[in-house]
């Protein structure tokens, strides 16, 4: 059940075409789907239906209705739409809308532009007619009138928890723009959704069927052959939950598009799969409903079901992978905190087949023997019947960070393990209650960096169930209409079966438990049979023992101080086998592609261009690791890679281009590295380690490797070397893939990484220990063989016998055991060319002559051709020069226009320059004038303040002086008066005259009195003299306010001069010389 399957590589056009802009009633030609328009001529099989857009009044509806309503063949067949639209709804029907809400999808609605929605008056043909009244008919006289009708049984896989959105008419039905925009459009108007259950055949003669969920009753059906695209939303938008696919209605002048959402996104993949499955699939040969033989009886009361976990985790890449299944241990290993999903594959085999209606429940819970308590529901994705048809499938996801699975979440102890029990609850159609399959497996966790649990085997844990069950009688049943027909009377496992073999005594030993039937073995071995080994077989796990990685960890650290030079230990090291989980990183630093940006970006180029070999290309890649989970889907990543990197090298090696065994070598690389690294070593092995070279001059190099091949068994295995003289057996005859493919195209994978791993670190000579190697391990059998049989050999037992990676161990340590100098090689390159000359000269003159002209000719002809090729270069680059000279000149007079007017404003700019500059210097002039008048002012002002302050010191300093005297004066007037009886007795001791005195004392105290007012007027005088001193000093001070005013104007004034006048002068020269700056450049 992968989801790799993708809708865009199905679909054959991206035409976009505008759709139709009608807003008016329109009637439209509603025919057969298999009678063309040309042949009807106005006959009764032709009608008229009216196509009803959602505008205009109803009045106008109304009269357009009537004139086709009027036809009885019309009628009759709207009433008996009205039965179908009854069932669909219930019953309760009311008038057509026009609204745009989503139409019913066993309606035939056609849109205009959208957003309007229209729906079509059914209007059938003869045929139609006829057929649709058998079926109602049919319908009418079944029991239970259940609308719709029953479900085909056809190989399908079942969809539930979808939306149905609506439909639209599309003219462009392959166009993804227009399939998008549709889908838009409709899930943002659809007010009134339609549950549904979708069932998506498995074979392309098959019909897309849409049910309802509540009744599994049939609403609509789409031939796959009529089904045109199919597409999804894009991820990150609203419509990521939505698929739609297209369809061509009735005459194929009409297409029509039907939109879905589904509540669980992920599961959008898995139904397009499901369709990229039906378009690829022939259909099997369906037998008639006529000739399709009775209902099988069961033999016995015992039902037995294979039921297979399969576990996969998140890769990082987006995609989910299986997890490894330790074959001792047979426990799971997990890694923590990484999301996951749960795949169980049921499989019935033996006695009548019983119906797998659905899954309504996948629980999981940590631990041995749990309750039903304990168990958590997990989110389903997806169920349905598998491709073949064979096994039903459930496949649900599991978030490990949820509180209730944390357990299986942490890391086990190393040698550890627990236990983890998985349940499927299946409902099956004949029996009466669901059956819950019960799995309990081993699981250990492991760190989420532990890169040394991520094997190329997927080892899926299988179970064997026998379920029990026990014919019901009529009267037994819920309900006598029901299809129940068996209740459970027991279920178990084949472990628990082992359990009470080995606990429990013969006596009380289970009774009635029927023909038992073995579990199938896990042993991945294939069969000995006459056919070869598929390419790409073998399983090669990336765990390897903590000391060697140790000791290629610091192996690597020392090589990537100093990249140019291998360290020391290097070979001993390969020849025991680079850790798989290494082998990318290795194979580039051997092949010396560390540092290969250039070769990366020239990849990107040459996959955009056209190779010449593309067929060639293409027809090999379904031939290449077929038994290859990451190559064996047509149009999968894997071949679509390959077939980048393969056509990129056919462009980038135009004299040897793609030749067969190229794609082999490629697909080995592409397992360990991305596809632009792969490119690079597939490059440097064909270049610097001389591969192209075997391909070269009619395969010179090549014959010349087999005469060596064949001068070394002479010397190490002489007595093969004389039974293959005898049976006429020569090395190309077997030998021919070993060197063109380097042993990749037949072999185990195990073997072929650990040759490239030498043939890497050593040079293509590794090929010549490899096959001796061969040839000696295989040397009593291939003695015994005569010319076919040693050929059949060579095709078939050799490859399988290093299945076993002890078997291919042995083969590579011996073939590093042997020794073949390059001396030797040369010797005999140099023996072959020898022979060759000799045979040239032994040759007839005539012979060689036609053989050196025929050798000369293919030189003319080729060099004709490149001559064609390259005077048809020459004369394209003239032309193009050409071209390219008069768009230059064309530039050259627009520049030179553009240069003189840029010169003309360059002028303009430095006499505008200049006139600012002077008037900025005016500026600054006068600037500078107001600032001295301002100083000088402020300076004024500052001494006439200092006198004033200094003429206000003088008058208080006068005033206190005075004061003082005044007090002095007094005091010395009281000390009299004191002195005196007759004074003394006229004031108190306040100082104040008393009231009472007589005319004797007034008499007395004249000269007193007069010296008082003498006194007094002094007084006023001083006081006088001080209220005009303080005036003076209010108007000094109010003088120096209004100077201070006067000056802070002054200052503002200057200060707005230089941020308005100044500024926007300095602004505005700035600004046009910083334009004129950008025309000039």
């Amino acid at each position: 059940m992968d989801d790799k399957g993708s809708v865009g590589k199905i679909s054959v056009s991206s035409d976009s075409v505008s759709t139709l802009n009608s807003e008016d009633f329109v009637l439209v030609s509603r025919l057969g789907d298999e009678t063309p328009s040309s042949t009807n001529n106005g006959s009764d099989d032709e009608k008229t239906g009216l196509k009803i857009v959602g505008n205009g009044s109803e009045q106008q509806l109304q009269r357009e209705l009537e004139d086709v309503l009027m036809d009885p063949s019309v009628a009759d067949t709207g009433l008996r739409s009205d039965k179908r639209m009854d069932s669909l709804y219930g019953g309760d029907r009311g008038p057509p809308s026009t609204t745009a809400s989503p139409v019913a999808p066993g309606s035939d609605p056609l849109s205009a532009q959208p957003p309007k929605l229209e729906m079509v008056l059914p209007v059938q043909t003869a045929q139609e007619s006829e057929l649709n009244e058998r079926s109602y008919r049919a319908d009418e006289s079944s029991s239970d009138g259940s609308p719709g009708s029953p479900i085909p049984d056809e190989d399908s896989v079942v969809f539930s928890q979808l939306t149905y959105l609506g439909c639209a008419s599309v003219n462009a039905p392959r166009s993804e723009l227009e399939a998008l925009r549709m889908m838009s459009i409709l899930r943002g108007q659809c007010q009134l959704p339609l549950e549904v259950t979708l069932s998506v055949p498995g074979v392309s003669e098959g019909t897309v069927r849409l049910l309802d969920p509540n009744a599994s009753t049939e609403i609509a059906n789409y031939p796959i052959y009529k089904i045109l695209f199919c597409v999804r939303g894009h991820d990150g938008t609203p419509e990521s939950d939505c698929f739609a696919f297209t369809e061509s209605h009735y005459n194929a002048e009409i297409f029509r598009i039907h939109v879905f959402r589904c509540q669980i996104q992920e599961a959008v993949s898995r139904i397009l799969y499901s369709f990229a499955t039906a378009f690829r699939r022939s259909a099997k040969k369906t037998i008639l409903s006529s000739q399709q033989p009775a209902p099988l009886t069961p033999d016995t009361d015992l039902f037995t079901f294979t039921v297979s976990l399969e576990i996969r985790e998140d890769d990082g890449k987006g995609t989910f992978s299986a997890v490894a299944k330790d074959k001792d241990k047979q426990s799971f290993k997990l890694r923590a905190g990484m999301d996951k999903k749960i795949v169980i594959y049921v499989q019935q085999t033996s006695n009548k087949e019983l119906a797998i209606e659905r899954c309504f429940g996948l629980l999981l819970s940590p631990g041995k023997n749990v309750k039903n308590s304990d168990m958590h529901l997990l989110d389903l994705e997806s169920m349905g019947k598998s491709s073949d048809g064979k096994s039903y499938i459930i496949t649900g996801s599991w978030n490990p960070n949820t509180p209730q699975f944390q357990p299986v979440n942490e890391e086990t102890p190393k040698d550890k393990f627990m236990y983890m029990t998985t349940a499927v609850d299946l409902v099956i159609t004949e029996v009466e209650e669901p059956v819950r399959f019960l799995l309990e497996t081993r699981v250990r966790v492991c760190s989420p960096n532990d890169r040394l649990f991520w094997p190329f085997s997927k080892r899926n844990y299988i179970e064997t169930f026998y379920l029990k069950l026990r014919q019901m009688e009529r009267k037994e049943r819920k309900s006598p209409a029901s299809d129940t027909l068996y209740e459970v009377v027991s279920l178990e496992s084949e472990t628990e079966r082992e359990k009470w073999k080995t606990t429990a005594s013969p006596g009380i030993m289970p009774t009635g438990t029927g023909t038992t039937v073995p579990s199938p073995p896990e042993d991945d071995e294939e069969e000995d049979n006459d056919e070869p080994l598929l390419s790409g077989s073998g399983d090669v796990s990336k765990e390897c023992a903590e000391k060697i990685l140790e000791t290629w960890g610091d192996l690597l650290t020392k090589w990537h101080m100093n990249l140019s030079v291998r360290p020391r230990q290097l070979p001993a090291l390969v020849r025991s086998g680079i850790p798989e989980a290494l082998r990318g990183e290795v194979w580039q630093l051997l092949a010396g592609c560390h540092n290969n940006d250039h070769q990366v970006e020239e990849y990107r180029t040459l996959i955009t261009k056209e190779s010449p070999q593309d067929s060639a290309i293409t027809r090999d890649i379904n031939r290449t690791f077929p038994a290859h989970d990451y190559f064996k889907d047509t149009g999968g990543d894997g071949q679509d890679s390959l077939y980048k990197i393969c056509k990129a090298y056919s462009v980038y090696d135009e004299e040897i281009g793609y030749c067969q065994g190229q794609s082999f070598l490629a697909a080995v690389l592409l397992l360990h590295m991305p596809e632009e690294q792969a490119f690079s070593v597939l490059v440097k092995i064909m270049f610097d380690y001389g591969l192209r070279d075997l391909f070269k001059q009619n395969f010179e190099d090549l014959h010349c490797k087999f005469f060596q091949l064949e001068r070394l068994m002479q010397e190490y295995i002489p007595d093969l070397y004389n039974h293959f003289l005898n049976v006429g057996l020569e090395a190309h005859m077997y030998a021919s893939q070993w060197f063109l493919t380097l042993f990749t195209a037949k072999f185990p994978l195990y073997m072929v990484f650990h040759i490239i791993d030498l043939l890497l670190c050593e040079g293509i000579s590794v090929i010549f220990n490899v096959a001796l190697a061969l040839l000696k391990t295989s040397k009593d059998d291939l003695i015994q063989t005569d010319f076919e049989g040693a050929l059949k050999f060579f095709r078939v037992p050799v490859p399988k016998r290093y299945r076993s990676e002890e078997n291919a161990k042995k083969l590579m340590e011996l073939a590093c055991s042997i020794k073949i100098s390059q001396k030797k090689l040369k010797k005999f390159e140099k023996e072959y060319h020898t022979l060759r000359e000799q045979q040239e000269q032994q040759e007839a003159p005539i012979e060689r002559y036609e053989r050196e002209n025929r050798r000369l000719q293919e030189a003319n002809m080729r060099l004709e051709q490149e001559n064609d090729d390259l005077a048809h270069e020459l004369v394209s680059s003239k032309i193009a020069l050409r071209k390219d000279l008069d768009n230059a000149e064309e530039k050259a007079d627009a520049l030179n226009k553009e240069l003189l007017l840029t010169k003309q404003k360059l002028v303009d700019s430095e006499d505008e320059k200049r006139r600012l500059e002077e008037e900025s210097a005016q500026l600054k002039e006068m600037c500078r004038r107001e600032l001295d008048k301002s100083e000088s002012e402020i300076k004024k002002n500052g001494s006439i303040i200092g006198e004033y302050k200094q003429i206000c010191t003088q008058l208080s300093e006068r005033l206190e002086k005075q004061q003082t005297a005044n007090r002095w004066e007094l005091e010395k007037i009281r000390s009299k008066v004191e002195g005196c009886e007759k004074c003394s007795s006229l004031f108190n001791k306040e100082g104040r005259v008393r009231a009472a005195v007589t005319s004797a004392s007034a008499g007395g105290t004249e000269e007193t009195d007069e010296e008082k007012e003498d006194l007094k007027s002094q007084l006023r005088e001083m006081e006088l003299e001080l209220a005009q001193t303080k005036l003076q000093l209010v108007e000094a001070e109010c003088k120096i306010q209004d100077l201070e005013h006067h000056l802070g104007l002054a200052l503002n004034e200057v200060q707005a001069a230089k941020k308005t006048w100044f500024n926007r002068t300095l602004s505005s020269i700035k600004t046009v010389t910083g334009t004129q700056g950008k025309e000039t450049t």
